[in-house]
Parts: structure tokens; sequence; C-alpha cells
């Protein structure tokens, strides 16, 4: 159910809209203390919002705006058994009346019987299946083992529990003072320790950087040091992609608190820790939800570490989309999944402010994955990079998540920028629109917080590119007005792109 914004009237009171739909900062025991609370008032909110009797609901987040709107993020089972594709976002006014919901599926959830006729592999669970289709019993089964680059692979298979036939799958893998290689001399958080110091944040919720030395699991040997002066700007240099990664956690981690008044990935003030140095000549680096952590391969010929800033904030955000939307790795939630990374790693190299790295439209320039010197994928004109849409088209769910991102990165640049030629920090840009149509940019402060409250109050499992749209644009309502010049600007974005 969409929430219909108030129409937006005098400047001042669009920027009280906006600090009133902003969220609060709220410490861990109370962000525990607000879950603990719903989950106390979870039957009342089922029965509220008109669920069946076999239906549950279990929280997962609770974010309270300035104005005292509350919005409750849940998962849902049936007959006991997750719903995969149940869940849901509530939206409370300040006296408890319901505003609205925002479900990941409309489907009434409901199975003649959860009863199995197809005995499980071994391992599998068993669901309910709600992301496409009419709701079925369904096993679950992650299948371990490494995808063609070497990256560790954990895909989940949905097979039907009455026929066998496999419904769905997808990849939960997502890929993607020192002197570091790539952002120059940087202060660090560390910690001392005996004698001597390590790489262990404790202002940043103690987030930690180890070396895996080559190895390809386990979490590997904290990184030391004798007088807390780390690397020397070359990859030769063990320390030198621990001083980047170690740095470019602290930006996201400040980011997130300044920017975004977010505690930590998760919203709960605890850190993930990054490994660097995982096997030999690995040209990728992913995030591991069930490890919480980042891990960085060294690059072509180990000399061009996947360690740059904006990597390494990329790599940050897919946990911060798991801990929220939990956008599915696959088809357009996956693009929408890739594209979130790219924007909030592009928002955390502006934030930085590093001469040595300026903030950009372009993603990974720094690390040279083509070989060539140009970056892994362009914002402005996605296209630039060989794979990647400009526009939206029903054939996008097809392609690769990293491909089928291009759409919504190319949104955010229009959103950000506007069409046209311009030149940011010296980087030419020179962004088209699908309907030939001008778009006038809102900076892209505005467009990091409209999609940030999209995605933690509105986005679900299996938001699609149309979800998007409306889901930015509520968020747009909330924080500027129906009537903002920022939902038009929201509006003109996505038409530019072909989503309408």
């Amino acid at each position: 159910m969409v929430v219909v914004g108030v129409q937006a009237g005098s400047a001042d009171a669009a920027q009280d809209r906006a600090a009133g739909a902003t969220a609060l900062p709220i410490s861990a025991s109370q962000r525990a203390a607000a879950i603990e609370e719903a989950q106390a008032g979870a039957a009342s909110t089922a029965e509220k919002i008109k669920l069946g009797g076999k239906e549950k609901l279990v929280v997962r987040d609770v974010i309270k705006d300035a104005d005292g709107t509350v919005h409750t993020r849940y998962e849902r089972t049936y007959a006991g058994l997750p719903v995969l594709g149940g869940d849901l976002v509530t939206h409370t006014r300040k006296d408890g009346s319901l505003k609205g919901v925002s479900k990941a599926t409309d489907a009434k959830i409901s199975v003649a019987s959860t009863t199995a006729t197809v005995t499980a592999k071994s391992g599998a669970r068993k669901v309910i299946w709600a992301v496409t289709g009419k709701p079925a019993l369904a096993y679950e089964n992650v299948v371990k083992g490494t995808q063609a680059d070497g990256t560790p692979s954990e895909r989940h298979v949905i097979t039907d529990a009455a026929s066998g036939k496999e419904l769905y799958s997808y990849e939960a893998i997502d890929t993607g003072s020192g002197t570091s290689q790539y952002s120059g001399t940087v202060a660090l958080g560390t910690s001392a320790s005996g004698s001597g110091y390590n790489l262990t944040d404790a202002g940043r919720g103690g987030h930690s950087t180890y070396d895996l030395n080559g190895g390809t699991s386990g979490t590997g040997t904290l990184f030391t040091d004798a007088d807390d002066i780390w690397g020397n700007g070359l990859a030769t240099n063990r320390q030198t992609a621990a001083v980047d990664a170690h740095y470019g956690a602290a930006m996201t981690w400040d980011f997130y608190k300044n920017e975004l008044g977010r505690n930590g990935i998760a919203g709960d003030g605890r850190a993930a820790y990054s490994r660097v140095h995982y096997g030999n000549a690995y040209v990728n680096a992913f995030w591991q939800d069930n490890c919480f952590c980042m891990t960085y391969g060294d690059g072509s010929g180990n000399l061009k570490p996947l360690t740059s800033l904006d990597v390494a904030g990329h790599e940050m955000s897919h946990g911060l989309t798991a801990a929220t939307a939990g956008l599915k790795y696959s088809r357009e939630s996956g693009g929408l999944n890739e594209a979130t990374s790219d924007m909030f790693g592009t928002a955390v190299e502006f934030y930085a402010g590093n001469s040595s790295d300026a903030g950009d439209y372009l993603i990974g320039e720094k690390i040279d994955i083509n070989g060539n010197g140009t970056p892994l994928r362009y914002m402005d004109k996605p296209s630039k990079d060989g794979g990647s849409a400009d526009y939206w088209s029903r054939t996008v769910g097809r392609l690769d998540v990293h491909y089928s991102s291009g759409p919504a990165n190319h949104f955010f640049y229009l959103l950000s920028e506007g069409s046209g030629a311009k030149t940011i920090n010296g980087v030419a840009y020179n962004s088209p629109t699908s309907n030939g149509s001008t778009v006038t940019g809102i900076g892209r402060a505005k467009a990091v917080q409209i999609w940030y409250k999209a995605l933690t109050t509105y986005m679900t499992s299996s938001t699609d590119y149309a979800a998007a749209r409306v889901a930015t644009l509520q968020a747009a309502t909330d924080l500027y007005g129906a009537g903002s010049a920022e939902y038009a600007a929201v509006a003109s974005a996505w038409s530019a792109i072909n989503v309408n």
C-alpha cells in the first residue's frame, strides 16, 4: 500500500518535512529494545494488517523518524515455516495508527498442505516460496562451491516440494597513519597490543583487518606492527593492501554515521571485518553476509589489490542491503542490489574528500581490472563498459546483475548531476536519456538520502525497477513533499531511463 504524502508548501515547510522524515540515530541498545517491543506486539500487527491465522511476523529492524513515524521490517512465517518473499514493512504514525504497508508480495500466503511429497536433499530446509507465482511448499538448499573466477559460491536453490522442479536460484555472495596504494597517506584506527599495535579500529565498532596470505578460507591473521606506521604504498608490501581496506572500511563507517545517521552496517553498532590477500592473483572482491566480512583479492599478477576506496564502500554496502531490503541477488532485484553498492561506494569516495582518489562516478577506476586503465563501470552512461544497459527494458533482468545494475546507476547519476555534458573533479561526463528529455540534477546528497530512505523503509527482497520507482517517489514525498522539485526530479530521472 503506497502512502500518499502531503503537498509541499514553503521552503521552510519542505525543510521541516525533510527533517521530520529523517531517521533518528539510535544506539545498539535502543535498537534492540525497539525490536523487542515490536516483537511483543507482532501478533497484534499481523491481525491489524489482516494476515491469515497461520501467519506470524518476526521483526528484523525498526527505524524511527524524527516526526514519530515508525518503520518496522518483518519476515513472515506460515505454519512455522519461513516464507521466502514474505517480508514486509509497516509504517505507523506517532499515535500508533497504520499509514501503510510495503510488501514483497501481495499474494495470499496459503498452501494446501505443509507435508512434502518429494524427499528433501541433505541439508535442505522446508519453506514457503512466495517470490514468484502462487505460493508453494518448497525446499531451500544451499549449494556451496567455487565460481569460475575463484569466488566462493553459496547458491540458494529453491525446489517445489511436490514435484521436485527447480523454482528459482540465486547467488548469496555479493561480488566485487598508513601509506595506501590508492589513497596516499591516511590516518588509521588501530589498537595497542603488548609492545605493538594491530589493525583493530575500536572507534568504529572494532573493525579488524586480517591477512589470508593466499588462503581461501578462515579468518586469517590479524595485522600487527611495532611502530603503528603501516605499508609503503607498494603492492609488494603486505601491509599496503590492508591499509587501503582498513581505511575504506573507516570511511564507509563514517559516511553511514555522519551522512545517514546509521550506526554500522546493520544499524546495531557491530563492525564487519576485512580479509586481504585472498587466493593467488584473484581478480575480485566480495561480501559474505554469513561471516559479516569483506574479502579482497590481489588482482592480476598480485599487483593491483581490489581495495580501492569505492570498492571498499561497495562491498560494505552489500551488507547494508542484506540488513535492510534484502534484495535477492538475481534478476532485477539483483541489479538493484549491485547498483545500491555502486551508489554508496561512489558516495563514500566523494565523502572521503581524498585528493589521491577524488570522488567520481566511475566504479573501480583505480584497480585497472581491464588492464588498460579504464574503469569497471560508468554511471553516466553504463553501456560504455561494453555490457551494462543504459535503460530499462523487459530483458534487463536476464543480464548478469553487474550489468542489469546499469539503469539504476544511470538513474542515480541523472538524479544527482542531470543529463548532458559536464566535468566534475576533472572527469568529463555526458549522460543521455532514453526519451530525449533534459534532466536537472538535485545534487548527490539528496539523491543519496532518497535512495537510502527507499532502501531502508520501502524496498523489499523482491523489489524490481517498477517498484523501485514507487519506493523512491515515496521516499522523496516523505523527505521533500509530493509537489517538490525533488519529487519531480525523481520522476523525471526514472522516465529518462524508461521506467515509467
